[in-house]
């Protein structure tokens, strides 16, 4: 740690580079040589095309993380227990992919309909009389 004193400060001309206090004067603090050589290693590696898609990958889920720990309240459970609290994570991720889901733009191509079921009126929705006909929305019978 290197301290600088007022009177030391005040007549130094790079002393607006330096610091913005009016006032009281500089502390400025020198990590050990081998945490100093770590760090500059350690930021040479950061600019590596490897390293930053790793990191893409993680600042992905940090957003997510955070998106549940604050959005959704999910630092307190709401129940006791690890089955309840499990439910309660289950479905908070579910309303979130629901959520993310509305917000997409919709598709260019329109879903085809469902065939038609007998009850909708469809091929086989001849009225039939006997003992195995079926009224729409009736239970199936067995003799």
């Amino acid at each position: 740690m290197a301290r600088f004193t007022k009177g030391q400060c005040q007549p130094c001309p790079d002393r607006p580079r330096c610091t913005s206090s009016r006032e009281s004067a500089r502390n400025v603090g020198f990590a050990p040589r081998e945490m100093r050589e770590l760090q500059v290693r350690v930021r040479a590696e950061q600019q590596t095309p490897d390293w930053k898609a790793r990191y893409a990958v993680r600042s992905g889920v940090e957003g997510t993380i955070n998106e549940f720990a604050h959005g959704h309240g999910m630092r307190h459970c709401r129940y006791r227990g690890q089955p309840k609290a499990h439910l309660q994570h289950v479905f908070t991720a579910i309303a979130v992919n629901i959520e993310r889901l509305s917000g997409l733009p919709p598709t260019e191509e329109t879903p085809s309909p469902r065939p038609p079921t007998a009850c909708r009126g469809g091929a086989g929705s001849r009225s039939r009389s006997g003992p195995g006909a079926r009224v729409c929305g009736s239970a199936p019978t067995f003799p």
